[in-house]
Order: structure tokens, then sequence, then C-alpha cells
């Protein structure tokens, strides 16, 4: 099974969530339902969304039991409507509702971020601006939560602290200002990796644009402001980036676009949507 960010950590991570939740055994599945016997599990959408994350749920199953068959039926980013059948799990009954939680687990939180990304990337629909994520993930689901943003329609900023450069307040504040800590930076790192830079106000985007940032990020702006701010730093230096980051919700977001930025980062597409409503309901009994 094969799907964009899949590697060999996430079934250790699989291994160990399901550890969690399934310690020595499953006590209730073991006391009330007959060894041997044989089911099939429907994976259904209680409400309407963007799916992300099919393969990971097979991937839940495939660890629990390698004998599940899981067939999936419709395809991550596909927006689906209230009672649509997403997937079929057939095979041992016992196995199923071993994996059932933490498979409807993952699938519902991915298809949350994938659904809240869409809401987004619908509202700039038409304007030439890059919709990116953050760092604001649930420790541990990084890799999978960003898949789930380039899934809805968005796409991934850095991964991490270690493959990009981008200077904050405190990082200015402990540099002693903006053009130390570019000038410290660009003697640190290889020619490839580019440098971003906080800005809060209209000078400080000056002191930015005099180190040689590559990329100018406008924090918590006002649209005017930010649209100025966009305007001096195509006039003077045409190749600076700029993204536009805090207060941005769908009721911001398409002013922010229209501001001209060429990114607009969203912390609440991994921190703050709502999981979307998927369950698992056992077919008619199988002879085992």
């Amino acid at each position: 099974m094969m799907f964009n960010g899949y590697n060999e950590g996430l079934v250790e991570s699989i291994r160990l969530w399901l550890k969690e939740d399934v310690g020595s055994g499953d006590v209730t599945t073991g006391v009330t339902i007959p060894h041997g016997h044989q089911s099939k599990g429907i994976i259904h959408a209680k409400e309407s969304g963007v799916i992300a994350g099919m393969p990971v749920a097979q991937l839940v199953f495939e660890v629990v039991d390698p004998l599940l068959a899981f067939t999936p039926l419709v395809q991550d980013g596909q927006r689906v409507e209230k009672g649509t059948v997403l997937a079929e799990v057939e095979g041992s009954t016992h196995s199923i509702l071993t994996g059932e939680r933490l498979a409807l687990n993952l699938l519902q939180r991915l298809s949350g971020i994938a659904t809240r990304t869409r809401s987004f990337a619908d509202a700039l629909q038409g304007l030439p601006v890059r919709l990116v994520d953050t760092r604001k993930t649930t420790p541990g689901h990084r890799m999978l939560e960003k898949y789930a943003v380039r899934t809805g329609g968005g796409a991934n900023h850095r991964f991490g602290l270690y493959d990009a450069v981008m200077i904050k307040d405190n990082h200015i504040k402990g540099a002693g200002g903006i053009a130390q800590a570019v000038s410290r930076a660009r003697k640190n790192i290889p020619h490839t990796m580019t440098i971003e830079v906080e800005a809060e106000s209209l000078e400080q985007v000056e002191e930015a644009l005099q180190a040689g940032a590559d990329i100018i990020m406008l924090d918590n702006m006002e649209p005017d402001l930010m649209k100025e701010a966009v305007r001096r730093i195509k006039a003077k230096a045409p190749h600076v980036k700029t993204e536009a980051s805090g207060n941005v919700n769908l009721q911001t977001v398409r002013e922010i676009a229209e501001s001209g930025v060429d990114v607009i980062s969203v912390g609440r597409l991994t921190y703050s949507f709502e999981n979307l409503d998927i369950s698992l309901d056992l077919g008619e009994k199988k002879e085992g």
C-alpha cells in the first residue's frame, strides 16, 4: 500500500497507538463474540466533507490482521455527502473491532483537516495566492496532518525547525535586530536555503529588505497596512516573496489575499478544526 508520505515509521507509530488502545486485548470482543466469527465492516460518512486518510485506515487494519480485506470506495481528496459508504473491511470480526477505533480516529481527524483546508481553498478561488499550513500540529502526527492539508487543496510550509530559516520576534530580540539576525544566518546556512523574516510594521519591512531577506512574513497586519507593505516590497525587491500570517480565518482570508501577498499561512488548518463524523457498522453475519 502506497500513499504520499508513507514510510516505515508510520507502521511503528500505528503499532504503538494500537498498544495504547488495545493493551493486552479487547476484553469486550473476546468475551462476547466467538473466535472465528467473520464480518464485513461498512465505513460510512455521517456528514459531508472531504476525505483524507483512507490509505492510513487501510494500513491500521493491515497491521492488526494482514488477512483482513480492505476495499476503499472513495479516494482521498474526494468530497462526499452524508451517508456515503467510504470503504468495506472484511474478515475476522475480532480483528475488525480491534482496529476500528484507531482507524476511525485517524480517518476522522485527517478528513476534518482536509475539509477545513478545502473551505479556505474555496474562499481563495481565482486568486494567485498559495495557502499553507504551519508547525501547529499534533505531536507525532505532523506528517499525517500535513498530508491532509495537501489532500484538502493546501500546501505545506516548513516541516520543522531544520529545513528553513524563519527569523521571528524572539530571534530578532536575541540577535539584537533584524540586520544582525539575517547577517548571522546568511553566514551559517547553505546557499540553497532561504531566509524568512517576520515583520510587524513598515519599519521592520524596510529593515528586512535592507538586510536581504528572501521572504518577508507580514504578521498580524491590518489589510490596508499589509497592502502598503506588499507595494513597497514589490517596488524595491520584486524577487522577495511575501507571506501573510496571523488573524487569518474564513471571514478575513480573501481580503488578506487581495492585498497581493504570495502566501498565506493558516495555523487553524491543523489546530482548530472539527473531526469529520465517520462510523463503522458491521454488516450481516458471515459463517466463519
